[in-house]
């Protein structure tokens, strides 16, 4: 390869997965990453700014759920890299990709459990928008991790929806 000696040189991927569906793929996985990591923050947010009766419940609860979160960041950006592209990993990347909306101010403990089901449901509703493509490219790790994410957020959807209950 002739070019700037500083620059990597490029090893073609052949994996059994086209440049083109890798390429959706990890347009779908980056949108992931995205809703995640912004799921991610304003769940540690609220551990770090709950209070009421609720104070010690949740601020548990809300540290294990961000702990969870940030342990799949990883699994999420490296199944990127291993696809063959770089993972987004900004700011200005996420919120570009995410569906999630921050939020502003610190809300009541209630308000807080409705946003972050609102959240939850919003990344199950993106893990599930891949698996299309996934599926059409015969891509059984990536398929794996959306199963994974998706049984995750759809449970503690649940588990938060259960406190909202009278």
């Amino acid at each position: 390869m002739v070019g700037n000696k500083n620059q990597p040189k490029s090893v073609k991927i052949n994996i059994g997965i086209s440049t083109e569906d890798r390429s959706k793929i990890v347009e779908g996985l980056s949108r992931l990453l995205a809703d995640s990591y912004t799921l991610y923050l304003m769940t540690h947010n609220f551990h770090w700014n709950v209070t009421g009766p609720q104070f010690n419940s949740l601020h548990n609860m809300f540290m294990q759920q961000y702990t969870e979160q940030w342990n799949a960041l990883d699994i999420i950006a490296e199944r990127i890299r291993a696809l063959g592209f770089p993972a987004p990993g900004t700011y200005k990347q996420f919120v570009a990709l995410a569906s999630i909306q921050e939020v502003e101010g610190v809300p009541k403990a209630t308000e807080m459990i409705q946003i972050l089901v609102n959240a939850h449901e919003a990344v199950a509703r993106t893990a599930r928008s891949i698996f299309a493509v996934v599926d059409s490219a015969n891509d059984q790790p990536t398929a794996d991790v959306l199963t994974q994410r998706l049984d995750v957020h759809e449970k503690t959807a649940w588990m938060l929806r259960s406190l909202l209950e009278e």
